[in-house]
């Protein structure tokens, strides 16, 4: 198992892992003090609604990393955790990937899930060879949102009430950042100190 340090604020610790679903009960006490707030875009809150559906969702996650086509990790804060990342789908064969994340109230502001994904988009692409990076969030959803413009990513496009939840049906916008556009926004921010 590993562990990526994250900067946190405030001198708190904050560590990227994989959840795995060995961590089914931690996972589910997670979205039970965030579910409101993680349910408001994201179906996670809805499907983890106990013991066993917390399991199969990390299950699902786990059957998705063994076939190389999805993978998910966790944010700790202090040693509990708080949110997440994931690949919803990673197709490094055809070059592309969709990233997301959910993050519970007490966690809100840290910067943890830039962080965090920049850890993901990072490796999709020096690693994994992905050159398109997509981030699909509803319109409503303007944290979300602020994450993809504070990974460069540009916005491509909106795909007009494409997407329901809890009865609403919601615009997604659809976000990319390409392999040569992430490694200039990295390389280059590198450089200039």
């Amino acid at each position: 198992m590993f562990a990526i340090p994250l900067t946190a604020r405030d001198g708190e610790t904050a560590e990227l892992r994989p959840l795995e679903p060995w961590r089914a009960e931690e996972f589910l006490a997670h979205m039970d003090r965030g579910r409101d707030f993680v349910g408001q875009f994201i179906s996670f809150a809805d499907r983890a609604a106990d013991l066993a559906s917390a399991r199969a969702l990390l299950q699902s996650y786990a059957d998705r990393q063994a076939a190389d086509g999805g993978r998910i990790y966790g944010i700790w804060l202090d040693g509990t955790l708080v949110g997440g990342v994931l690949f919803v789908s990673l197709d490094a064969a055809g070059g592309t990937c969709e990233v997301g994340c959910w993050l519970e109230p007490a966690a809100v502001g840290r910067g943890l899930v830039t962080q965090s994904v920049t850890v993901l988009v990072d490796w999709a692409v020096r690693v994994r060879g992905v050159h398109r990076v997509e981030w699909v969030v509803a319109s409503g959803n303007t944290p979300s949102v602020n994450v993809a413009q504070r990974l460069g990513m540009r916005r491509d496009g909106v795909l007009r009430e494409s997407y329901e939840h809890r009865g609403v049906r919601h615009d997604m916008e659809v976000w990319s950042v390409l392999a040569p556009e992430w490694r200039e926004l990295r390389d280059g921010s590198q450089s200039t100190g």
